[in-house]
């Protein structure tokens, strides 16, 4: 079996929260590539913020889902966060802001999704 094979049947079989946790991992560690990347380089780091964005929008659209299993306030925490961190990503394309913010957050999703050892994973 290739490497290539091997590596799309273990992703086919990951459990729903591990693939979320490989997702925040990929997308944090744009957000850090984009956070040292030239102010100039203004395709890093649109790329790196829409791509957190659509992530947490997506979030958003499964917790409003009425048949989500999640907890109603852990549901309304998650569309606030994606509520703040759209509009803390148009704050950071304008230079008012950093990317720390979304860098920790996402580090804390991370953390809550894989226990120990996770803030290791996103660096």
């Amino acid at each position: 079996m290739s490497l290539q094979a091997y590596q799309q049947a273990a992703v086919r079989a990951e459990a729903p929260r591990d693939a979320e946790y490989r997702l925040f991992g990929q997308v944090t560690r744009a957000l850090m590539a984009a956070s040292k990347a030239d102010r100039f380089d203004f395709a890093t780091r649109i790329d790196a913020l829409d791509w957190n964005r659509r992530l947490w929008s997506a979030l958003a659209q499964d917790c409003a889902n009425p048949g989500n299993r999640l907890p109603v306030q852990v549901r309304a925490n998650i569309i606030s966060l994606s509520l703040w961190v759209g509009r803390h990503s148009s704050a950071v394309m304008r230079g008012e802001e950093s990317f720390e913010d979304l860098i920790e957050v996402n580090k804390m999703i991370m953390q809550a999704l894989g226990g120990q050892g996770a803030s290791s994973a996103a660096a």
